[in-house]
């Protein structure tokens, strides 16, 4: 899924047949603690599931805090978080208690109230993962139901916890034994089930869906998202025509389609409804061999029957993607009254930049209209199919040439949560502008370790000159949008100076919460997008925020931490870099508490071994580092806040050290692990004289 090489600057699969031996009746619903009632209703002054409630919807009728207060909001009280790594969970807040998960999928547990830890679990994750992990060693949630908690590890387990000890009742490994997945997503509750996927559609993944028995953890149901090896048969008829949609032998590298995200539950349809992930690998010259094909079901919408996972409609919003263009963001549920009828439908902002209207019984397009400017990988949607029609000029693999593509694999909106309200009407949609470059590499042979994507993105390196750079970093940003499903309009955006800012709330009290990556979390009027009231977070924001009541006093609580993609992929020259203070912060009218001082960062100072090498081993050297090594360690090795910066590594004039670090797995415990089984030693040494080459560019630089 995610950007690498920026521009010019990124045992049982029933597929959805039946439930699990004994499970004839279905599971057994919760009649104590939190309810399937409970999660359907969404309060207010509680918060049970992630978005919110069952519709995804993020809005609160709580309205304590409105315009005319919202200037008196003040910190209530903070934690400090164990770990310096990307925060993207939303929290959740039941019978007076906070439940938050971090990076490395670790789990908390404060009083609502005063903010008094009351359990912490470890889940203990090892660092060796983080190389099979895109975009940080992130997790974005807990469910809740009846008395247990539930959180999806970053190595693939789902792990039930006693909600008042945080004691585990049952682990379970969800994913295939030895597979590159990882799980980052916040499970969800349909029907005494846990219903959880799985993230890793960069490397040889075949993507899913799965629902676990929420008592026993026992499977009862996993639907593919894309077909298997024709020779062993097909789980389904879905499985069954999508694979028409294949060429060559696609099912020897995965084909993606993970489930890394977006998984809504509508109780009126009885559907669940998800998105998926890219094509893999995202060149469809090298997964469709023998011609083009749509490769479903990557970057869809898919809807299946919760009781057994059946199929029901899909809906592709980027056919035959090449471009990293997930379907994995936040799939909202509502009613909209359209041409004078009442229609339920979902409604959906993925990574292609278009906004989709879908009915919800059928997945019948119904609209599709931009919600960020500059599209140019499609000229636009067709009004009846919703199909895109796509520039001739954006497949790369076919013109052989480089395309600089809007939006680029970041995508015009990512996962960050966006929100409605039922009040104004509009969606309120995080969005990004980061331009990448595309190019096939006719040359790739698949590999065993990191990215397996078949593109060559060293062309979209940034040079060694200051005024570029500054140029390229000045056309990086992102956006508030508050947007109109009906119209089909934006009707406000607030421009924001860097992309991959944090996800949104909306309240009833005609407010909209945002926190973004230059560490201001703030609030603006829901109807206008004035901004009313901003605090200083010291850091990034990426997690979105909810809100709850107790007492009669409304809390505001967001996630603060700095990492994601964009730290770990762009690096500084992306620009929009704060450091990592972790922390959760809770809100209300009339606190006046705050942070501590924030501690300053000493600066690295280049002092780079002598440049070495001949120009052909720098030159693959770049080849190799764009394609494997940006995605940790940034774009023309300049790393962002969390990884290291290679530039300033002591193994850089060290040649033996640096094939024990790199080809051996040295620091694999430190979630380094061995490239011997991609590169050669030759090619790990190319590899160091590019950073070699590229530390003593930039500390010309700063002369």
């Amino acid at each position: 899924m995610r950007g690498i090489g920026w521009a010019a600057l990124a045992l049982l699969a029933l597929g959805g047949c039946s439930m699990g031996a004994g499970e004839a009746d279905g599971p057994v619903l919760a009649t104590d603690g939190v309810t399937d009632a409970m999660l359907a209703a969404g309060n207010g002054d509680e918060w049970l599931t992630y978005g919110g409630d069952y519709a995804e919807q993020r809005f609160s009728p709580l309205k304590q805090i409105t315009v005319a207060n919202v200037g008196e909001l003040g910190l209530a009280w903070s934690a400090d978080l164990d770990t310096a790594r990307g925060q993207e969970a939303t929290p959740l807040m039941h019978d007076g208690v906070l439940y938050i998960s971090t990076a490395w999928s670790m789990v908390k547990a404060y009083d609502a109230k005063t903010g008094a830890l009351k359990w912490a679990y470890d889940p203990e994750v090892p660092r060796s993962k983080l190389v099979e992990v895109c975009c940080d060693a992130v997790n974005r949630g807990v469910a809740l139901y009846g008395d247990k908690l539930y959180v999806a590890t970053l190595d693939g387990r789902l792990v039930a916890l006693d909600q008042k000890t945080g004691k585990v009742l049952w682990d379970k490994l969800t994913i295939p034994e030895g597979s590159q997945m990882a799980i980052t997503g916040a499970p969800r509750i349909v029907k005494g089930m846990v219903v959880i996927g799985s993230a890793g559609a960069e490397y040889f993944t075949r993507g899913y869906l799965a629902a676990f028995d929420a008592q026993s953890g026992k499977e009862l149901w996993r639907f593919y998202t894309v077909p298997g090896d024709p020779s062993k048969g097909f789980e389904n008829e879905a499985m069954e025509k999508a694979a028409k949609t294949w060429s060559g032998d696609w099912w020897k590298r995965g084909g993606g389609g993970t489930v890394w995200d977006s998984i809504t539950y509508d109780p009126q349809g009885d559907l669940i409804y998800f998105g998926t992930a890219n094509a893999e690998p995202w060149n469809p010259a090298h997964r469709n061999t023998e011609g083009a094909g749509d490769s479903l079901y990557t970057a869809s919408i898919v809807a299946v029957k919760p009781d057994t996972g059946e199929y029901v409609w899909h809906f592709q919003e980027t056919p035959e993607d090449r471009w990293d263009f997930d379907s994995n963001q936040q799939i909202t549920v509502t009613d909209l009254t359209i041409d004078g009828k009442q229609r339920r439908v979902v409604m959906h902002a993925p990574k292609n930049g278009f906004f989709y209207v879908l009915d919800a019984a059928t997945g019948k397009f119904i609209s599709g209209k931009p919600f960020v400017d500059g599209i140019n990988w499609a000229s636009g949607l067709d009004p009846v199919t919703g199909k895109p029609k796509v520039n001739p000029e954006a497949k790369y693999e076919v013109t052989g040439k480089p395309f600089v593509g809007v939006p680029g694999a970041v995508g015009a909106h990512s996962w960050s949560p966006m929100s409605y309200s039922p009040t104004t009407g509009l969606v309120y949609i995080p969005t990004n502008n980061t331009p990448q470059y595309y190019m096939g590499d006719p040359d790739w042979e698949p590999g065993t370790t990191g990215f397996q994507i078949g593109l060559d993105v060293s062309g979209g390196n940034f040079p060694a000159d200051k005024p570029t750079r500054d140029a390229i970093k000045a056309g990086l940003n992102g956006a508030l949008v508050a947007f109109d499903p009906i119209a089909g309009k934006v009707k406000w955006k607030v421009q924001q100076t860097s992309p991959t800012n944090g996800g949104t709330l909306a309240t009833a009290g005609n407010l909209v919460f945002q926190g973004t990556s230059t560490g201001q979390f703030k609030a603006y009027t829901a109807d206008t997008g004035k901004e009313l009231w901003s605090f200083a977070t010291q850091t990034g924001v990426l997690a979105a925020p909810m809100t709850y009541a107790i007492d009669g006093e409304q809390y505001v609580a967001v996630l603060v931490g700095w990492g994601g993609v964009w730290d770990v992929s762009a690096g500084k020259l992306g620009g929009g870099i704060t450091p990592n203070v972790s922390r959760l912060l809770v809100f209300k009218l009339g606190a006046s508490g705050s942070l501590p001082p924030l501690k300053p960062t000493p600066a690295l100072v280049l002092d780079p071994p002598a440049p070495a090498g001949t120009p052909q081993q720098v030159a693959l050297g770049e080849k190799l580092y764009s394609n494997s090594c940006s995605v940790c360690h940034g774009v023309s090795a300049v790393a962002g806040a969390l990884n290291p910066d290679l530039r300033h590594s002591s193994t850089l004039g060290k040649k033996d050290l640096w094939q024990q670090v790199v080809h051996d797995g040295l620091l694999a415990d430190n979630g380094m692990v061995a490239w011997k089984g991609q590169f050669s030693r030759d090619q790990i040494e190319a590899i160091r004289l590019y950073v070699l080459k590229r530390a003593n560019e930039d500390k010309a630089l700063e002369k």
